[in-house]
C-alpha cells in the first residue's frame, strides 16, 4: 500500500510547477540580489517580480510585501514591530492562537511591560464578539488585536470582516495569521481592513522556509534582522530568491484553481465525515470543523469515544499520516493547548486527531483511512 498523506495543515507536497521554477532557477539565476553587476541585477528583478505577482492577489503594493523566512517569522516580525516602534502599548489575542503569537506576545509582555488581554472564545473556538468589543472600548492605550484567520488545528474561521470593523470603530490595528487561509480562499486586502497579515509558502504547496508579511502602507517597519539592510531596511539577510519564486508560482497555482480544488476537496470532506460518522455515533468534530460554512475546507479534527494513545502511531506504521493537533509542537509532550481551552477535561483527554487534506488528497486513501480506524477502534 502506497502512504497516505493526511496532514496538509502541517505542510503541503510541493507542486511538480514550482519545482521546476525553483529548479531553473537555481541553475540560472544564482546571484546575489544586492550585487550591482548583471547577475545580481538579474536576480534582483526576479525578486521584485514575484514581489508584484503576490501583491497583485492581495490588491495591494509591491511595498506592502515583506520577505520572511515563513509564517512564523511574519507574525514575530508584525508583533515586534508594533510594539518597538508603532507605539502599541496593548495586544488582544486569545488563547488559541498559533504559538507564534502566543509566545511572541508572552516575550513582549516580559520584555517591554505591555498588556496582554485574551478575548474569550466558546466551545466550539468561535471568538467572542461582544467580549471582544468590550476589552476594545475599555482603554485608550494604543491595541493591537492579533487573531488568526483559521485555525490551524480546529479549522474555525474569524469572523474577520466584522472584527476588522470593530477594530476600526475602535481605533485599533488589526494583525491576522492568514497562514491557513492563503492560497485556499480569497483576500481582498482593499474591501478588509487588515494592517498585516503573515503568509507561508508550504501550505499552499511552494517551499519550505519561505513566507512574507503584509504591512499596509503608512506603518514604518523596525527590523528584527540587522545586517544587510534588505528587504527595503525592514530584514536583513540575502533573500532567498529560490524560494521566493517557488512561492510565487504556488500562489498561482493556488489562486488560479482555487474553484476547482475547494470543490473537490470539500467533497472528499463530506464523504469523510459520513463514513466516520458510520463508525459510531459517539464520534465528535472538535470545533466548528464539520461544519464547512465555518470551518476550512482542508481541516477536519476528530474526537474519538475512546482515549487510545497510540492511535496516531498505528496509523503511522499503517502508512497514514495524520496529526493530533499541531504538528508544530510536535515531539513536545504537551497535550493541544487549543483542546485544552474549548472542550472540558473528560472530552480534552480522549483521543482527538486532525486529517487535513488537499488536491492530492484522493477518495481512495479516505476508504483506506476509515478501514483502518475501523479495525484500530
Amino acid at each position: 500500500m502506497s502512504p497516505i498523506y493526511l496532514d496538509n495543515a502541517a505542510t503541503t507536497p510541493i507542486d511538480k510547477e514550482v519545482l521546476e521554477v525553483m529548479y531553473t532557477s537555481m541553475q540560472e539565476n544564482f546571484g546575489n540580489p544586492s550585487s550591482t553587476h548583471q547577475f545580481g541585477r538579474k536576480a534582483k528583478s526576479a525578486v521584485e517580480t514575484a514581489r508584484k505577482n503576490i501583491a497583485k492577489h492581495f490588491n495591494v503594493s509591491a511595498s506592502e510585501i515583506i520577505f520572511t523566512a515563513g509564517g512564523t517569522e511574519a507574525d514575530n516580525l508584525i508583533l515586534h514591530n508594533a510594539i518597538l516602534n508603532l507605539n502599541v502599548k496593548r495586544i488582544i489575542t486569545s488563547k488559541i492562537e498559533h504559538h507564534a503569537v502566543l509566545h511572541m506576545c508572552s516575550y513582549l509582555k516580559k520584555t517591554y511591560n505591555i498588556s496582554v488581554d485574551y478575548v474569550t472564545v466558546d466551545k466550539f473556538g468561535s471568538i467572542n464578539l461582544s467580549h471582544l468589543e468590550e476589552l476594545l472600548s475599555n482603554t485608550n492605550d494604543k491595541t493591537l488585536v492579533s487573531l488568526m484567520h483559521i485555525n490551524n488545528e480546529i479549522g474555525t474561521i474569524l469572523p474577520i470582516d466584522e472584527v476588522a470593523v470593530l477594530c476600526k470603530k475602535q481605533d485599533a490595528l488589526f494583525h491576522s495569521d492568514t497562514v491557513q487561509a492563503i492560497g485556499h480562499y480569497t483576500i481582498d486586502l482593499q474591501k478588509t481592513s487588515l494592517d498585516f497579515i503573515a503568509a507561508s509558502a508550504h501550505k499552499f504547496h511552494g517551499p519550505k522556509g519561505v513566507g512574507f508579511a503584509f504591512f499596509r502602507k503608512g506603518f514604518g517597519i523596525l527590523p528584527m534582522l540587522h545586517g544587510g539592510n534588505q528587504e527595503n531596511g525592514a530584514r536583513s539577510s540575502t533573500e532567498n530568491v529560490h524560494a521566493i519564486l517557488g512561492m510565487e508560482k504556488g500562489l498561482e497555482i493556488a489562486i488560479s484553481n482555487l474553484e476547482k480544488d475547494r470543490n473537490y476537496i470539500e467533497s472528499l470532506k463530506l464523504y469523510f465525515i459520513s463514513e466516520l460518522q458510520k463508525i459510531s455515533d459517539n464520534i465528535q468534530f472538535n470545533g466548528l470543523s464539520s461544519d464547512l460554512e465555518k470551518s476550512s475546507y482542508t481541516i477536519l479534527s476528530v474526537r474519538f469515544p475512546v482515549i487510545n494513545e497510540m492511535l496516531l502511531f498505528s496509523l503511522d506504521l499503517a502508512g497514514i499520516a495524520v496529526s493530533g493537533g499541531s504538528a508544530c509542537q510536535s515531539g513536545s509532550n504537551k497535550g493541544s493547548h487549543v483542546l485544552s481551552e474549548i472542550l472540558v477535561d473528560k472530552e480534552a483527554d480522549k483521543t482527538s486527531i486532525r486529517f487535513s487534506f488537499s488536491k492530492y488528497t484522493t477518495k481512495e486513501d479516505i476508504d483506506v483511512t476509515i478501514l483502518k480506524l475501523k479495525e484500530l477502534l
